[in-house]
């Protein structure tokens, strides 16, 4: 973002764009023209001095054929006492069948708006699939 000031996560993030660009064989003047900027620019983002963008981040992992997470992953929080994120918490498992309450909602959600026929025909449709799941 503009006027934000880098740290030791841009340093880090820029580390590991040079290294896998250069694992790729890709030159800084070829990633910055698919950047649409200068090999320059490109410089700053690979020593930390400037943020890049996610949508650069973006294209350099198409580039790379490297998953985005692969650049991002153990690259620390700012703020530690932060409140976690949805992503950083692993959903509970279900401890009994994980499908019953989900089952019960929809059928009774089926009752309630479809016709007996309509009812029916969903029926066939799913012991056909468990048939075919089961082949």
């Amino acid at each position: 973002m503009a006027g934000q000031k880098t740290d030791e996560r841009d340093v880090l993030l820029g580390r590991r764009i040079a290294e896998q660009r250069k694992r790729s064989k890709l030159t800084q003047r070829t990633v910055a023209d698919s950047f649409g900027m200068s090999a320059a620019q490109l410089q700053k983002y690979e020593k930390g001095v400037n943020r890049i963008s996610a949508i650069h981040l973006a294209i350099l992992s198409r580039l790379t054929n490297t998953p985005v997470s692969d650049f991002l992953d153990g690259i620390p929080h700012p703020d530690p006492e932060m409140e976690r994120g949805f992503s950083d918490n692993g959903q509970q498992s279900y401890s009994t069948d994980p499908w019953s309450d989900l089952a019960r909602a929809f059928a009774r959600q089926f009752v309630e708006t479809f016709s007996e026929e309509q009812r029916r025909e969903l029926s066939a449709a799913v012991e056909t699939l468990s048939r075919e799941l089961k082949a």
